[in-house]
């Protein structure tokens, strides 16, 4: 995993990421918003995943993982989340995330079950809280500080 690269995404730079969260079956309506970043993990013949950062402050929701199929299984998905961490090192406290199905996944990262009632203010006021994850979506957090 030496050769990567992990990039951010400018901004109208989003097609090919949300053709791939499409096929991943994640939410794609509201990329465009404000306070999010996109980062693109790349290798030499092109993209391996996509990941995602939203809001400010030292809580910060991780939303649209996703690993091109091809790659799936290889360590892909860790890689992601560890070199976000690491963008955020410093400047964030807290991620917090919100899954239907990758829940075992995080936790394997370090994530823990949380209330969802108790998610800070702007955390909970994020489109992934109010409507686009169901209720029964797990809400996950990790301390990064």
């Amino acid at each position: 995993m030496t050769d990567l690269t992990f990039t951010d995404i400018p901004r109208g730079g989003y097609d090919v990421m949300r053709l791939q969260l499409e096929v991943a079956g994640l939410p794609t309506d509201d990329l465009d918003g404000p306070d999010r970043l996109f980062f693109r993990l790349s290798d030499g013949q092109g993209p391996v995943g996509y990941i995602g950062l939203e809001g400010n402050g030292p809580d910060r929701l991780l939303r649209s993982l996703v690993v091109m199929r091809r790659h799936r299984g290889h360590g892909y998905g860790r890689e992601l989340v560890r070199r976000l961490e690491r963008v955020c090192d410093g400047a964030v406290n807290r991620l917090h995330l919100l899954t239907i199905g990758a829940a075992p996944f995080f936790r394997g990262l370090g994530f823990v079950d949380a209330d969802r009632s108790a998610a800070p203010p702007a955390i909970a006021a994020t489109g992934q809280f109010t409507s686009i994850c169901p209720g029964s979506a797990a809400y996950l957090i990790k301390d990064i500080a």
